[in-house]
C-alpha cells in the first residue's frame, strides 16, 4: 500500500470490526480490520444459565455491548423461553448505541421494549442513555447488567472493578441512588490478541504512512500499548468514539486525536479530517 494513501485501522474485536471496515469503505476510505480485543465464550455459563431462569424478576437488561447481547441469548437454556418472544411483558433492554440495539432486534427483542440514547445525543455512553431511562426508576426497580468479564467496554462508560462486575460504575452510582438494585452476570471473556508478524508489519506501517487508528475502547488501546512497550507513537494518528478513549490516546502520545460525535458519516469525516 502506497505510504500516501489513507487508510483507517479499525480496531473492534472480530466481526464488529468487519462490519466498520465495511462500511467505511462503503464512504470511499480504504479500512483494514485490526482486532485489539479478542471475545470468547465464559467457559462456565452457570451464571448465565440462572440470569435467564430470573429474567422475568428484572424490569431491565443493561447490555453494555453487541457482544453482551449476542453472548447472553446464545446462552439461554433451551427449556426458558425468551420472554422477548413469548408474548410474556418483558424487561425493557438497555444500549448505548446502534451495533448493540441491532444484535437485540436480531434476537427478537422488539425495537419497542429497546431503550438507547437519543438521535440527538453528543455521545453513546451511559450518561446519555440515563437521561432516557432516567424515569423508569424508583425504589426496588431491579436491572441486570449484562457484561463482559474485563472493567471496560467500547465507549459505554460503564466501568468496574473486577471480573464479578462488582465496581462501582457511573450507571449503577445513579441507579442505587434511586433505590434500584443492581446485578450483574458476565456474558463473554475478553483477551488481548495473539499477534502475528504480519499484524506487527501493519502496527510498524501505521507510523510511517496516513494511517488513522480508530479506537472505541481504551482497553482496545491499553492492549496495543502493552505488546509495543516503549514504542513512540509521536507520529501516529487517531479518531477516539468518545472523550475518555480520546483522553487516553493522548496521554499515550499519539500525535494527532480527533474525537468523532456519533454516527458513520461524523466518523468518515474525524477520519479524513487526519489525512
Amino acid at each position: 500500500m502506497p505510504a500516501h494513501a489513507l487508510r483507517a485501522i479499525i480496531t473492534r474485536p472480530g466481526q464488529e470490526a468487519d462490519a466498520w471496515v465495511a462500511q467505511i469503505e462503503h464512504h470511499g476510505i480504504s479500512a483494514l480490520a485490526l482486532p485489539m480485543i479478542d471475545i470468547v465464550a465464559v467457559p462456565d455459563r452457570t451464571l448465565l444459565t440462572q440470569a435467564w431462569k430470573d429474567l422475568a424478576q428484572y424490569d431491565a437488561l443493561m447490555f453494555v455491548s453487541s457482544n453482551a447481547a449476542s453472548h447472553f441469548f446464545a446462552a439461554r437454556p433451551a427449556d426458558v423461553i425468551s420472554l422477548w418472544a413469548s408474548g410474556t411483558k418483558a424487561p425493557r433492554a438497555w444500549v448505548t448505541g446502534p451495533g448493540s440495539r441491532a444484535a437485540l432486534l436480531a434476537q427478537g427483542v422488539q425495537a419497542t421494549r429497546i431503550d438507547m440514547p437519543a438521535p440527538t445525543a453528543q455521545s453513546l455512553d451511559s450518561e446519555a442513555l440515563w437521561l432516557q431511562v432516567e424515569s423508569q426508576i424508583q425504589a426496588g426497580t431491579r436491572i441486570l447488567i449484562v457484561r463482559g468479564d474485563k472493567a471496560t467496554e467500547s465507549a459505554d462508560g460503564l466501568a468496574a472493578s473486577s471480573a464479578k462486575g462488582q465496581g462501582r460504575d457511573w450507571l449503577a452510582v445513579q441507579l442505587q441512588s434511586r433505590g434500584a438494585q443492581v446485578d450483574y452476570v458476565v456474558a463473554y471473556a475478553r483477551r488481548p490478541p495473539q499477534w502475528s508478524a504480519e499484524q506487527r508489519a501493519i502496527v510498524a506501517q501505521s507510523l510511517l504512512g496516513k494511517d488513522v487508528w480508530v479506537w472505541s475502547s481504551a482497553e482496545a488501546l491499553g492492549n496495543l500499548l502493552a505488546a509495543f512497550p516503549g514504542q513512540t507513537w509521536a507520529e501516529a494518528k487517531a479518531v477516539a468514539t468518545h472523550a475518555r478513549i480520546a483522553q487516553a490516546a493522548r496521554l499515550a502520545g499519539f500525535g494527532k486525536v480527533a474525537l468523532a460525535r456519533p454516527g458513520l458519516a461524523a466518523l468518515c469525516a474525524s477520519i479524513e479530517s487526519l489525512a
